[in-house]
């Protein structure tokens, strides 16, 4: 179900442009908006992954313990061992990018190093191994090419009737149906593209729960680096909010639920969500089979009480 929901939003937005370049009428410039928000896409698709490990300031996990995991974890779900990196953050996230299995990396944070138990780490990195073995970076630069190419012929609608060079007597819709595709397009291509992002993310915690066998550990790192991320800022984050997507848990502060405008669903729905995988209480990551609902109390693992966050505490690897 979760790839079927990501087929029909990717419909939707397909749909959404060809609306848009039917109300913009000639051919010419909806192809040459699509060809320009392509090449900027296909730049970004192939050197997004050094981008944003650059940015971040990440190095190699050279001989840390973290790529043995990693390549444990990587051998379980039958892909090649991606490159590993450490970002010197003390909030704790971890996120991974590449364009394909072969040419993938994953990163973690210094501070999700501290923070986390040996088992919920090798669960964030399942995780992060779903993202590269579901070629999510190939389905995010889709999603990308197609709300850039929509935003931008909106725009282009705007300039022309701005300057008068529009003649909407011919057009379906009229100039309120022009002058509405050019307010609530873009729009609409956003909601879409977020859309996809939160499928993604369910999807990602429910194979990265397979991969670890661990779907109660995932469920405790998910507390925990939720409840540090909303009390650390994560400065290069806020400096750049477009990359707060890669993340397994959104760096940015201010996110209470699923609402529109999310990248990311909330925790507190996605620990339920594994909780109920570990149970096998009959829920997948599309649907319940059962009412069940776990209790808030319940729904944080191992300990049955929330985990605190203690800046001074040594993690499994100091």
């Amino acid at each position: 179900m979760g790839y079927a929901r990501t087929a029909l939003l990717l419909a939707a937005l397909t749909g959404l442009f060809l609306a848009v370049g039917y109300v913009a009428g000639g051919q010419s410039g909806i192809l040459i908006a699509f060809g320009i928000a392509l090449a900027m896409n296909l730049f970004a698709y192939w050197n997004a992954d050094k981008i944003v490990l650059r940015m971040y300031g990440a190095r190699p996990a050279d001989g840390h313990e973290l790529e043995a995991i990693v390549a444990q974890l990587a051998q379980r779900a039958g892909l090649p061992a991606p490159k590993v990196y450490i970002i010197d953050q003390d909030q704790p996230n971890a996120f991974a990018t590449g364009r394909n299995p072969e040419n993938a990396a994953v990163a973690a944070t210094t501070g999700l190093l501290r923070r986390l138990s040996r088992e919920e780490v090798a669960g964030v990195m399942a995780h992060e191994l779903a993202h590269v073995k579901n070629r999510d970076s190939l389905i995010m630069t889709m999603t990308a090419v197609l709300a850039g190419a929509i935003g931008m012929v909106a725009n282009m609608l705007m300039f022309t009737g701005l300057m008068g060079g529009r003649d909407d007597r011919n057009n379906p819709l009229g100039a309120i149906g022009s002058l509405a595709v050019m307010l609530l397009a873009p729009l609409a291509a956003m909601l879409v593209q977020m859309a996809i992002s939160r499928s993604r993310e369910y999807e990602a915690d429910r194979i990265g729960a397979e991969i670890s066998g661990q779907p109660r550990a995932l469920a405790s790192a998910l507390a925990k680096i939720s409840q540090g991320a909303a009390v650390i800022d994560n400065n290069v984050a806020e400096a750049n909010p477009a990359s707060a997507h890669l993340f397994i848990v959104n760096p940015l502060h201010g996110r209470a639920g699923d609402s529109l405008f999310s990248t990311h669903p909330a925790v507190q729905n996605r620990i339920e969500r594994l909780l109920a995988m570990e149970s096998g209480a009959g829920m997948t990551f599309d649907r319940p089979r059962a009412p069940a609902r776990p209790t808030r109390a319940s729904s944080i693992p191992q300990s049955g009480r929330r985990p605190t966050i203690e800046r001074s505490r040594r993690g499994p690897w100091s």
